[in-house]
């Protein structure tokens, strides 16, 4: 684990860092996270262990935002292996109180988006810690949308159960 008064904890800017653009998509050795996990990149890392990294998000929404990753390469949530999902989310709630309470944030966010029509600017699972307060003036514009499906929400419902089940006996 790092802690902020270990030397060997990074410290330098990344505001070059292009965290909206799909360069990276290449492969693994194109990964910003994994350079960053392999030390090839800076950043202000908060905490690491075996399984997760988290550390200073480069294009922060807030001060204090962070950002978990599994060490393991993932472009997917749904490949990501339990015990490091759940270190992810046993430790997310942790360092983002110590993030909110820094910062004298009012409250926070836990943002994941995973694929590319859902927002994920990175191909690597990450999950954004953000520390938020009523004045920040961020929005995340999400609007309410009436119920208009093409189909019955049950037969939507019944249909997301089956595939659980089906994926349970795989």
């Amino acid at each position: 684990m790092v802690s902020p008064g270990d030397p060997t904890r990074l410290t330098h800017s990344l505001s070059w860092f292009p965290v909206r653009s799909n360069q990276y998509i290449m492969g693994i050795s194109n990964c910003v996270f994994c350079k960053i996990n392999a030390g090839d990149l800076p950043a202000d890392r908060l905490f690491e262990d075996e399984l997760i990294l988290c550390f200073l998000d480069v294009a922060p929404i807030n001060p204090g935002h962070a950002v978990i990753i599994p060490k393991e390469h993932h472009t997917s949530l749904t490949t990501v292996p339990e015990p490091t999902l759940a270190r992810i989310f046993q430790l997310a709630p942790k360092i983002v109180q110590a993030a909110v309470r820094a910062t004298d944030a009012d409250g926070f966010n836990l943002h994941l988006a995973n694929g590319q029509c859902a927002g994920q600017a990175v191909p690597h699972v990450h999950l954004h810690l953000i520390p938020r307060s009523p004045t920040d003036g961020f929005s995340w514009d999400w609007r309410s949308r009436s119920q208009t499906y093409e189909s019955d929400p049950s037969e939507i419902a019944d249909k997301i159960i089956a595939r659980m089940h089906k994926n349970q006996q795989q």
